[in-house]
């Protein structure tokens, strides 16, 4: 059994001692024998080469030795870092789930294990359509394959996003100690953030004098201007004075990476605990306040479509269905049955 998994830039291959392999190894260009791993290893570039000199002989290859020229291409396209992960890691599931390579999954397969995700896993029609887009990219546009585009997608849930009031927002902001994440929390309210807008801000997309935040490279690589709270902005001024940030506004512990987004969830579920909120919330539960808030506050749709980097006006509709600002104006017939006088609970 030959095993060929992937370090890096390179291919690693390991087998049980034999001259023939070893000599047809050394047919490729850019070999190496790592002595310490008791492996051989050559460039990605040469991966065509691995399996043509083996042709014949039973590989174990790593699924990840497959993916790279989707993870390479996708990298070229300037797709952002969380989507490479995402289509990287999707592909991979797929081939783990069937032992096969790429070549040899077919059309019957993507819907057995479309079904799989949904029938055993119950994941959502959000996630679905990621994997269904993972799939379409890398068999449809680096495989040229075309079975991929009979697949037909699920309707998308019609779920309304979970909206925080102003006074628990307050409780959970309230309840943070520390600058860093206070920092981190505010912002992300006070102008609309996605978690991974904010771990990726850097120091010069603040304008303290405009008042204005720069995001760059948002979703849909586009980018955008949004607001910049006074009291946020008093906050950040206060963290800089005592961590004198350099590449990135948030840094994780090792200065030349940010703060991960999964870290920035967990500061959001504490803070929320020690505030006592019971919703079920997540960090983007704080964006969807912020739209809501504005709304209620009387500010048009359409500025409000900008802020938060809206390609359609119709995402941004969604917050017309949570606003208690109409709502709130009805009259609830309840009342009125009862006006002027409570009801006997006796």
């Amino acid at each position: 059994m030959i095993e060929v998994r992937k370090d890096r830039e390179r291919i690693k291959i390991s087998s049980p001692y034999n001259p023939d392999y070893i000599t047809q190894i050394k047919t490729i260009e850019g070999y190496r024998w790592h002595p310490q791993e008791k492996c051989w290893s050559v460039p990605y570039t040469e991966f065509e080469h691995v399996l043509s000199v083996f042709n014949g002989e039973k590989l174990e290859i790593e699924p990840s030795v497959w993916l790279e020229d989707l993870r390479r291409e996708l990298v070229s396209r300037k797709y952002s870092p969380r989507t490479i992960k995402a289509y990287v890691h999707y592909n991979e599931e797929v081939l783990k789930f069937f032992g096969k390579n790429p070549y040899e999954i077919t059309n019957n397969d993507v819907k057995d294990y479309l079904f799989h995700l949904v029938e055993e896993k119950d994941v959502s029609t959000s996630t679905l359509n990621t994997i269904i887009n993972a799939l379409k990219f890398y068999y449809g546009e680096i495989l040229k394959r075309s079975f991929v585009y009979e697949i037909k997608r699920p309707k998308k849930d019609k779920k309304l996003p979970v909206v925080l009031s102003p006074e628990e927002v307050t409780r959970i902001l309230s309840s943070v100690s520390n600058i860093k994440h206070k920092a981190i929390l505010m912002l992300i309210y006070s102008a609309g953030l996605r978690v991974g807008e904010v771990v990726r801000l850097k120091p010069e997309d603040i304008d303290t004098e405009r008042r204005l935040i720069r995001i760059k490279g948002g979703k849909g690589r586009k980018d955008r201007y949004t607001l910049l709270s006074e009291i946020a902005l008093q906050t950040l001024q206060e963290y800089c004075k005592r961590e004198k940030a350099r590449n990135w506004l948030f840094p994780s512990v090792n200065k030349d990476r940010t703060i991960t987004t999964r870290t920035v969830q967990r500061i959001f579920l504490s803070a929320c605990k020690r505030a006592g909120i019971k919703k079920e919330v997540s960090v983007h539960s704080l964006r969807h306040s912020f739209a809501t808030h504005l709304l209620e506050s009387g500010i048009d749709l359409r500025y409000i479509q900008e802020l938060l980097g809206h390609k359609s006006s119709k995402t941004t509709e969604i917050y017309t269905h949570v606003s208690i600002k109409n709502l709130g104006a009805i009259k609830n017939p309840l009342d009125n049955l009862f006006k002027g006088g409570g009801v006997n609970l006796d």
